[in-house]
């Protein structure tokens, strides 16, 4: 196999908000073909959440407190997989949330959601859930970086990372990034198949 040029530009300056998209070889349970959303970036350490590893559950089967509401919940991470994680658009409607990028934010207080939710069910479209998260310690993020495992892009609207009927979310990142990263969106996962 021939060694692939998976980069560009800013594939080595990642910031809070970006998308990190895994190599098209990437054999790994959680992130073969994964979209991960970049939400606290440091030199010390930093974490996200896989945006396209789903479950279908009912909320309130993780919480009776959660009106039923059937959704896709992402497997976030493979740290801390016990614990339910959010993010929404909800902006500053829920208190202590913390900005991620423009209009787009991380948790807040959970019971106020869980209120929000009960009394407006519709509101389910302006949250995201995840199981766990994905985690890097210190320089962990840019020895993968260097090594091709990802690339860092900014350019994917805030209405398609809450979009949970995109098809294939990592292909359709992929195709925004141009000519040579459409080519490697339609490679097989197993490279002996092409």
């Amino acid at each position: 196999m021939t060694d692939l040029d998976f980069s560009f530009e800013n594939n080595n300056n990642p910031k809070k908000g970006c998308l990190l998209l895994s190599e098209p070889f990437m054999a790994d349970q959680y992130f073969e073909r994964s979209v991960i959303l970049l939400c606290d970036y440091d030199a010390v350490s930093s974490f996200g959440f896989v945006l396209n590893n789903y479950i279908n559950i009912n909320l309130n089967k993780l919480d009776d407190d959660f009106p039923s509401i059937n959704t896709k919940i992402s497997v976030g991470g493979p740290v801390d997989t016990k614990h339910l994680y959010y993010i929404h658009t909800l902006g500053e409607q829920i208190s202590d949330s913390i900005l991620i990028k423009k209009d787009l934010y991380l948790g807040g207080d959970f019971d106020q959601l869980k209120t929000m939710l009960n009394d407006d069910p519709s509101l389910i479209s302006k949250v995201r859930f995840f199981l766990g998260y994905s985690g890097w310690g210190e320089d962990q993020l840019e020895a993968e970086l260097t090594e091709k495992s990802w690339v860092a892009i900014n350019n994917i609207e805030n209405n398609k990372l809450m979009d949970l009927g995109i098809e294939n979310l990592w292909q359709f990142c992929m195709n925004k990034q141009g000519d040579r990263f459409k080519i490697m969106s339609n490679f097989p996962v197993d490279p002996s198949f092409n």
